[in-house]
């Protein structure tokens, strides 16, 4: 007796790949839909706690320096912004673990910065404020 070879899947194993394929593409789906949502509670949080001092707009200095393009940035080294002694000699690069820390506690990262946060910031909202603007800056 002659063994024979399927040559293509059976009718139950297409439906099962099928069925897998819609499923990982409704779940890509989902995940980029929630994307946005993230940016604007990140955008959210920078608008309350950051926008008085602070633009995400490159060459826009206010009270505080510009935070366009933060994220990779060494510190205190923003052209046209007169930062502290203490912030133009830290000697780190920011990145997002930093941003947030330092936005919840600015002395404990940088001792003698002129940054005071109006009110505090949680680290909850740090770190969606340091996200959006990771994001922002393209980083």
């Amino acid at each position: 007796m002659q063994s024979r070879l399927q040559t293509s899947p059976s009718p139950w194993l297409r439906t099962i790949a099928a069925a897998g394929a819609l499923t990982l593409l409704l779940s890509a789906s989902a995940l980029l839909a929630q994307q946005p949502a993230g940016d604007e509670a990140g955008q959210q949080a920078f608008n309350n706690s950051c926008r008085t001092c602070h633009s995400v707009k490159e060459g826009d200095n206010r009270l505080g320096p510009n935070l366009s393009k933060i994220v990779g940035r060494k510190a205190g080294a923003l052209p046209n912004y007169n930062y502290s002694q203490s912030m133009k000699e830290a000697g780190f690069v920011w990145d997002h673990d930093k941003l947030t820390r330092f936005m919840v506690k600015p002395d404990e990262v940088v001792s003698g910065n002129k940054m005071q946060p109006y009110g505090g910031v949680s680290a909850e909202e740090a770190a969606k404020v340091a996200a959006y603007l990771q994001a922002a800056g393209g980083q």
